[in-house]
C-alpha cells in the first residue's frame, strides 16, 4: 500500500508539471502559477516519503502489508534531498568565504564588495543577509545616474530576501531536476523575480534610466564569476530582455506576491499525511 501511495504522489507531481506554463496573463498570475507548479510537486514527493518513513516497514494499511521496498525508496529520496541540500550549503559557504576576501567600497551610499574584473557585474550574494557585489567594470561602464538605477535594483533583491528564497527553490530544483518542465519553470521564476526587482527600482529611480542601464549592460562584454553562482542570476542577455524593458516602461501597478497558491500548496503538501492514521501495526 505504501508503494501505491508513492506512485500516486509521483503521478500527481508529474501531472502538475506537465500543465502548460502560464502565458498571456498578468505578471501577478504568472508568478503565482509558476511558483505553484515549481514548488508543489517536489514538496508532495518529499512529504510522501517522510510519511512513508514515519509508518515504517511493519503493519498494514487497508489490508495491504507494508514493504521494505517502499521504505527503501522513501529513504533513498530523503537521503538524496539531504545530500543535495548539504552540497548547496557547502557551495554557499565557499562562495561567502571568497566574497569576504574582496575589498569593500561605498557605492551610491551602499557598502559593496568589489570584484577586480573588467566586465560589468552586480549581484546580491549570500543567504539571509547577502552582500552587494559589484565589479570594477560596472563602476567604469555606468555613470552615477545609471549606476544608481542598478543599485536600486539590487536593493530590491535584498528587500525581498531573494537570495534566501531562491536558494531554497534552487535546492528543490537540484534534487527533482528529473521532473518535467523544471528548467522552463526555473527560468520563468528568475525572469519574474527580476521584473519584481525592476518594479521596486522604478519607485526609486526613473524607469527610463533603469531601462537604459539594462541595455548598456546587455551590450557590454560579460563573464559570470564562478564563485557567485549562488546569486541564481537571470542572464541579462537572454532573449527575454525585451519583456523586462516592456514591463519597466509599462504603467502597471500589479505586484508580484505569493497569494492564494499558498493555500493550494498547503493542501497538497499535507495530503500525504492524511494516510498515516490508516496505517496500523
Amino acid at each position: 500500500m505504501h508503494l501505491m501511495i508513492i506512485l500516486l504522489a509521483l503521478l500527481v507531481a508529474l501531472g502538475l508539471r506537465v500543465m502548460p506554463l502560464p502565458q498571456g496573463r498578468s505578471w501577478h498570475q504568472r508568478w503565482q502559477k509558476s511558483l505553484f507548479l515549481f514548488v508543489c510537486p517536489p514538496l508532495v514527493l518529499l512529504m510522501t516519503a517522510l510519511a512513508v518513513l514515519s509508518m515504517g516497514t511493519k503493519g498494514e494499511m487497508l489490508g495491504l502489508q507494508a514493504s521494505w521496498f517502499s521504505y527503501l525508496l522513501a529513504v533513498g529520496f530523503v537521503a538524496w534531498g539531504l545530500f543535495t541540500g548539504v552540497q548547496l550549503l557547502s557551495q554557499l559557504c565557499q562562495s561567502q568565504h571568497r566574497i569576504d576576501c574582496l575589498s569593500q567600497q561605498v557605492v551610491m551610499g551602499k557598502t559593496a564588495r568589489i570584484l577586480q574584473d573588467d566586465f560589468p557585474y552586480s549581484a546580491q550574494v549570500g543567504f539571509w543577509q547577502p552582500e552587494l557585489v559589484v565589479s570594477r567594470g560596472l563602476l567604469e561602464t555606468l555613470d552615477d545616474l545609471h549606476l544608481e538605477a542598478v543599485i536600486a535594483h539590487e536593493q530590491a533583491h535584498l528587500n525581498y530576501r531573494d537570495t534566501f528564497w531562491f536558494c531554497i527553490l534552487g535546492w528543490l530544483k537540484t534534487f527533482t531536476v528529473w521532473l518535467p518542465n523544471t528548467e522552463n519553470l526555473w527560468q520563468e521564476l528568475l525572469l519574474l523575480r527580476e521584473m519584481r526587482a525592476d518594479r521596486y527600482a522604478t519607485q526609486k529611480v526613473d524607469p527610463l534610466v533603469l531601462a537604459e542601464s539594462l541595455l548598456y549592460l546587455a551590450k557590454a562584454p560579460f563573464k559570470s564569476p564562478t564563485y557567485c553562482n549562488l546569486s541564481f542570476s537571470c542572464s541579462i542577455r537572454s532573449s527575454r530582455l525585451g519583456e523586462r524593458i516592456d514591463a519597466i516602461l509599462a504603467e502597471d501597478s500589479d505586484t508580484l506576491t505569493w497569494g492564494w497558491w499558498m493555500w493550494m500548496l498547503l493542501f497538497w503538501v499535507c495530503l500525504p499525511w492524511i494516510t498515516v492514521p490508516f496505517h496500523y501495526s
